[in-house]
């Protein structure tokens, strides 16, 4: 997910997306340690767009508040 494409969700909708994707996350950790999964860059692209909703998340919230 682009930056462009995070910016444009609501806050709201980027706090459910952001417990969703921590779940997908442990759960593919999971997946990777039994072995069924052998694609590790899947996580880390998950990782990565986590990082990029919560940078988008807490900026939107900083400019709520003010």
């Amino acid at each position: 997910m682009k930056m462009i494409e995070v910016r444009k969700i609501s806050t709201t909708d980027l706090t459910v997306q952001t417990t969703k994707l921590r779940e997908e996350i442990v759960e593919l950790r999971r997946k990777i340690h039994q072995g069924e999964v052998t694609n590790v860059r899947l996580l880390r692209q998950k990782r990565k767009d986590l990082a990029r909703m919560l940078t988008v998340l807490s900026e939107q919230l900083s400019k709520e508040k003010m």
